[in-house]
């Protein structure tokens, strides 16, 4: 299948919210072997539509729309189709009953332009929405599929996930098993992977790899094809270990993971806890590691130390440090770390000091980052980066570049 994905909605032409849902379509179709050759966006206007449509038809075997299945008058989606397929709108009972008893649980009114939701185009599929209201659907006309989605993204992908990408296969004529999997580094920009893996990229075809970088990361998609799945996961499984072999050194986890879970994973193997310390960063170590299920048994807690009169009266860094080597130092980190895990009885503790910009700060240049690092019956270890982004790429990526850090010196105490 050749697909492309209509997403409708004029607060998304107005820049009010992002078009997530193209890019979570995008990933769900490549894994299943349909090419997405285009993105449109188009307003709440029936003719703009229309077009979008006539075009869409002309290149395409699949074509995807999300938005524009809700109650009031700008969500047309439906009817602007059933128009130009010349399919009738009919009432969904299932959807309906939902839609009924939710009004009912939640004690509200029901007006009328409600039942609207639970429209459906005529001989379609129904994607019940668990989520929401209004369902999707899918309608195969004249050997082209048309899927209508909802909106918003946490009705959209579950909706997705469980109904659409069935019923997309089901319609397929697939012979070849596809795998995909991605692998994910730090510490390592995307030109100098590409560079130690150039060769693997030149001659690739199955599997392929796709590079892609953001937020300081970089991660490689491996995908490969073939009428036996087990054969799929062992060239999956070739190319990885040739890719490891060259640059596992920054190589962290796979798939949907992050830097955050995997170190959460490794303090919960060691069973011990953590506390921070952060100047520039400002807390946002914390916040991350809070978002992460499971990590209120592993931190401690920690003390947001922006100004030198709270390092050295509260943290109890030495005077002679701040006032002789400055708080954008080593030791000053170092001090921070061995500090806040004594003071909160932690296993480990991490600290961030440095200068997040716009401004330098103690002679020192805008992303100077001191990183320290006291783990339990170890060493404390500091860490210096030069990062030189923006503030706000500052301070992420600090945090980033501590759990790397810590995720590699909690491997060499198992190590050890």
């Amino acid at each position: 299948m050749n697909a492309e994905i209509i997403a409708v909605g004029s607060e998304l032409l107005l820049g009010q919210i992002v078009n997530t849902n193209a890019r979570f379509l995008s990933v769900q179709l490549a894994e299943m072997g349909i090419n997405v050759y285009y993105h449109t966006v188009v307003g709440d206007n029936p003719d703009r539509l229309r077009s979008a449509i006539q075009i869409a038809e002309g290149r395409a075997d699949l074509i995807i729309f999300t938005g524009g299945l809700g109650p009031t008058k700008d969500d047309l989606t439906k009817e602007t189709i059933s128009t130009h397929l010349g399919k009738k709108l009919v009432t969904d009972e299932n959807a309906m009953k939902s839609i009924e008893l939710y009004f009912e649980r939640t004690e509200r009114i029901m007006t009328e332009n409600n039942r609207k939701q639970a429209l459906i185009l005529e001989d379609s599929f129904v994607l019940p929405n668990e989520h929401g209201m209004a369902p999707g659907m899918c309608l195969t006309l004249n050997e082209r599929t048309y899927m209508l989605l909802p909106g918003p993204p946490k009705e959209m992908e579950p909706m997705f996930l469980k109904f659409g990408h069935s019923a997309l296969l089901g319609k397929m004529d697939r012979q070849d098993q596809i795998v995909s999997r991605v692998l994910r580094f730090f510490g390592i920009g995307e030109a100098m992977l590409e560079t130690e893996i150039e060769d693997l990229i030149d001659k690739q075809s199955n599997p392929t790899i796709a590079p892609l970088a953001s937020d300081g990361e970089v991660t490689l998609r491996l995908t490969a094809k073939h009428s036996i799945f087990e054969t799929a996961i062992e060239l999956i499984n070739q190319t990885e270990a040739e890719i490891l072999a060259r640059a596992g050194q920054y190589f962290y986890g796979y798939d949907q993971t992050s830097l955050m879970l995997e170190l959460t994973k490794a303090i919960i193997d060691k069973g011990w806890t953590i506390a921070s310390a952060e100047s520039l960063t400002g807390g946002m170590f914390q916040q991350e590691f809070t978002t992460i299920p499971g990590a209120g048994s592993l931190l401690k807690g920690g003390i947001v130390c922006y100004t030198n009169e709270v390092k050295q009266e509260l943290l109890n860094v030495n005077k002679h440090t701040i006032e002789e080597l400055g708080v954008v130092s080593a030791q000053c980190a170092a001090e921070m770390a061995e500090n806040v895990a004594k003071l909160l009885n932690a296993d480990i503790g991490v600290s961030f000091t440095g200068v997040a910009g716009p401004d330098e700060l103690e002679g020192q240049p805008v992303g100077t980052v001191f990183i320290g690092i006291s783990l339990k019956g170890q060493p404390t270890i500091t860490e210096k980066l030069h990062l030189g982004g923006s503030r706000e790429a500052n301070r992420i990526r600090s945090v980033k570049y501590a759990c790397h850090f810590l995720i590699n010196a909690l491997k060499k105490t198992q190590n050890a």
